[in-house]
């Protein structure tokens, strides 16, 4: 995979401030490009030796201030999303800002500010991270903070809090990390769970006791926006019982580790794949507490997003641009024919129909293949030396959708388990 880093542009500005304005308030004009995802603006004050020289820093919009950190800090972060403490996140639009400063304290001979700003630009990439976790608000004992915590070492760049019939985590996320807060709920009922995706409070009541109910409490989560997912479908504990023509848009093919439960939703989305229908699988950990096994972001969900943002992945999964691996690390997997990528329909017009699979991160042994609506294609052993690559390529002629699994010994089970899954390229 070739890893692709946000544009990113930076502007320095030298303000001089005169002695003459102490107590006053300092505009420093910027204009904000488009397509801004976050900016980062810093300062330092230059100014003789003990004179003492105190400038405060803000920001504002075209519309009003967005923040104030005072003497405090000497650099935050706004994004669309998430802020550093004391700025309102919220839209980046084009236009006329300015970094603010109180000229608090300024000695006789004046101070130079000097101004950095960085901007992230909104740049369509591969982001990771894991859809399906648990919290101290239900039944986990991770804190939010430390949820996040473990992303951001892992690497990831988003995380779910699904917390059982809950949405009170969604309300005090960890305001100051990277990592991607996606509002989540587990639907949790006796006879099936469904994560609600996207929305801070998709439900106000949890509990039914017929097929209706259901129905009705999917129509509200629905109503107010968010995406719905049918989890671990075949747990051998708590397995989907209720109908599945309910109103889903995902399906969580991949559980926790991988055992007999996912292998079975994997074949029930296999046929649901060769029936026509286009349903888009996604994974989770369902991480609750440290464990042996069950661990963040194992599996871990790939998905092809338009911006570091709740929307711009949740936007990605929706267009089935996703892919799973046992873990941070990998394997990856990317599938392509011509210019149309994983959760993509090649229109009956194209010319070409060859799917072109690259592989990276593989060891030695690992069985990478190639799957169609008539079942597997090719079958080929990563073989050594080969700095963990394989590329196949495929005449994909007569069939609806061509994806991808590899499959890798793990000693710690003695067993062959699955190591990566892509959702499929589709033609018509």
């Amino acid at each position: 995979m070739k890893k692709v880093e946000p544009k990113r542009t930076i502007s320095i500005f030298s303000l001089f401030i005169e002695h003459a304005q102490q107590g006053t308030y300092v505009e420093l004009p910027f204009d904000m490009p488009s397509d801004v995802e976050e900016i980062r603006v810093g300062y330092i004050v230059e100014a003789k030796e003990g004179s003492g020289a105190v400038i405060d820093l803000g920001i504002r919009d075209s519309h009003r201030v967005r923040g104030w950190s005072g003497g405090a800090r000497t650099y935050f972060n706004l994004g669309l999303e998430k802020a550093t403490p004391g700025y309102l996140p919220g839209p980046l639009s084009a236009g006329s800002w300015a970094v603010l400063h109180n000229a608090y304290k300024i000695p006789q001979d004046g101070c130079t500010v000097k101004v950095t700003i960085e901007f992230t630009y909104a740049t369509q990439r591969w982001l990771k991270g894991d859809l399906h976790t648990h919290s101290i608000n239900s039944d986990g004992s991770y804190t939010l903070e430390e949820n996040a915590g473990i992303m951001e070492q892992l690497g990831c760049d988003f995380i779910a809090m699904t917390d059982h019939n809950t949405s009170s985590q969604n309300l005090s996320y960890p305001r100051d990390t990277s990592v991607v807060m996606i509002p989540g709920y587990e639907f949790t009922t006796n006879f099936g769970h469904s994560n609600f995706l996207g929305v801070t409070d998709p439900l106000d009541d949890f509990r039914v006791s017929n097929q209706a109910d259901v129905n009705d409490r999917l129509g509200v989560a629905r109503e107010r926006g968010a995406k719905i997912v049918l989890n671990h479908p075949h747990c051998d504990y708590c397995p989907w019982e209720w109908d599945f023509q309910v109103d889903h848009d995902w399906v969580e093919v991949w559980n926790g580790p991988w055992t007999m439960r996912n292998e079975h939703t994997l074949n029930w989305w296999q046929q649901q794949l060769v029936s026509g229908r286009r349903l888009t699988a996604i994974g989770g950990s369902d991480v609750h507490r440290p464990d042996p096994f069950v661990k963040h972001a194992m599996p871990c969900t790939w998905v092809f997003a338009s911006s570091k943002t709740v929307e711009g992945i949740l936007n990605g999964v929706d267009k089935g641009h996703v892919l799973i691996s046992y873990s941070p690390e990998g394997p990856f997997v990317e599938l392509e024919c011509g210019s149309y990528k994983i959760g993509e329909v090649v229109p009956e017009s194209e010319r070409s129909r060859t799917i072109r699979l690259q592989a990276e991160n593989l060891k030695a042994g690992d069985k990478v293949k190639l799957i169609s609506s008539r079942g597997v294609e090719q079958e080929v052993i990563a073989p050594d030396g080969e700095n963990g690559m394989v590329e196949l390529r495929f005449e994909a002629d007569h069939v609806t959708f061509v994806r991808a699994e590899v499959w890798r010994h793990f000693k710690e089970t003695d067993s062959l388990l699955m190591a990566a899954l892509t959702n499929p390229i589709y033609f018509d």
